[in-house]
């Protein structure tokens, strides 16, 4: 049982960055992209139409921004690992405890996963095993179980490296039987070959699913790069205006990297190669520096600037809940009982907007009522 003083070293330890930041994720999810089309609808809106095209995946090979809003949450996810479990074995908890917690929090994401596929709903001859939350609850346990287990910082680096290594290989140079090696194809690829011999039920692409096996295991680099940033911030010894300026720069070479690479080795999320984890690392430090830099260590707080990041803070701190509740609940029918009238003349944005309005007072009750259902 943790005494006051643990509490409250804890809670010393948080970074309301890192709440902000994954609630303004979270956001783009449950609404936020949808709000931004249907505006760029409106005629005295048209301009916003190229911030649109951003609010779409593309269809295989490149990257927009939303192909950014799922690594960003994982990378996040890595980036708790030195508050969430570094500093409970500083504490003196049981490594086989902390490993329990882990095993357990894959477990309840994979459920739910099945669950927001639609299993009960659609039945269990149809089933479709991949899903957001089951990749983010299994690249977590791989990352998680590296740092908890492995003895040193360097052995986690070589850990990332290997598996960055072992993906690249697979996807480049070991050739799928009937079509070779280096093939980046919803057919002829190594990931939809890996995913027809071990993934059992639907795949979500026929041929692959855009969350199998080697996305799961290559996401897991993601959680890693999210842990050294994390690892970065906990650090006494640097400033916080050199903390900023290392994940800035850091994501910036990144960035590059992947973008040098791309012409010889796509980006393509949807076979999660490593050119899109260093080009997501890259922009997710970016976004984490800046965050960092403005809440945490400027302390900047306009009245209307607080109010965004109290916004945003809100739905940070229970992210998974209105992720499955965005999917359970009818938000959007029931904005549409109040606000259908206003679709015709103003447009269904009035819709979408009721929808995310009644999302986050959901959050903000359960903000007030201190209660945060955390896996």
């Amino acid at each position: 049982m943790e005494t006051t003083a643990n509490k409250n070293s804890v809670k010393s330890e948080r970074l309301m960055s890192l709440d902000v930041l994954r609630g303004f994720d979270m956001f783009w999810i449950i609404g936020g992209g949808a709000l931004v089309v249907s505006l760029s609808k409106l005629n005295a809106l048209s301009f916003l139409e190229p911030v649109a095209i951003q609010m779409r995946h593309v269809d295989f090979e490149g990257f927009r921004f939303w192909d950014l809003i799922f690594p960003l949450f994982m990378f996040i996810s890595g980036v708790t690992i030195p508050f969430a479990i570094l500093s409970k074995v500083e504490k003196g908890i049981s490594k086989k405890s902390l490993q329990f917690r882990i095993v357990k929090r894959a477990l309840i994401l994979v459920i739910l996963g099945l669950l927001y596929n639609g299993t009960l709903q659609k039945g269990f001859a149809d089933m479709r095993f991949a899903s957001v939350l089951g990749q983010i609850g299994l690249a977590y346990f791989i990352g998680a179980t590296i740092v908890l287990q492995a003895k040193s910082v360097k052995v986690h680096a070589l850990w990332l490296l290997v598996i960055l290594a072992f993906i690249s290989v697979l996807q480049l140079f070991v050739p799928v039987p009937g079509y070779g090696a280096g093939w980046f194809d919803p057919v002829k690829g190594m990931n939809a070959y890996v995913d027809q011999m071990l993934l059992p039920g639907r795949l979500s692409v026929g041929t692959y699913d855009r969350l199998g096996v080697l996305c799961i295991i290559s996401a897991s680099v993601l959680v890693l790069m999210g842990y050294f940033a994390g690892r970065l911030l906990r650090q006494p010894n640097i400033t916080p205006n050199r903390k900023a300026l290392y994940l800035l720069g850091t994501g910036v070479l990144f960035i590059l990297f992947a973008l040098v690479l791309a012409p010889v080795y796509p980006v393509v999320k949807s076979f999660w190669t490593t050119t899109f984890n260093f080009l997501t690392a890259g922009i997710s430090l970016v976004l984490l520096a800046v965050f960092y830099y403005v809440i945490d260590v400027r302390k900047l707080r306009g009245r209307v600037f607080s109010h965004v990041l109290f916004f945003f803070k809100v739905i940070g701190l229970n992210s998974i809940t209105i992720y499955m509740a965005a999917r359970i609940l009818p938000f959007r029918e029931i904005s549409g009982f109040f606000t259908g009238w206003l679709v015709e003349p103003a447009g269904t944005w009035i819709m979408i907007a009721g929808a995310i309005t009644l999302e986050w007072l959901l959050l903000y009750y359960l903000y007030q009522q201190k209660i945060f259902l955390k896996v």
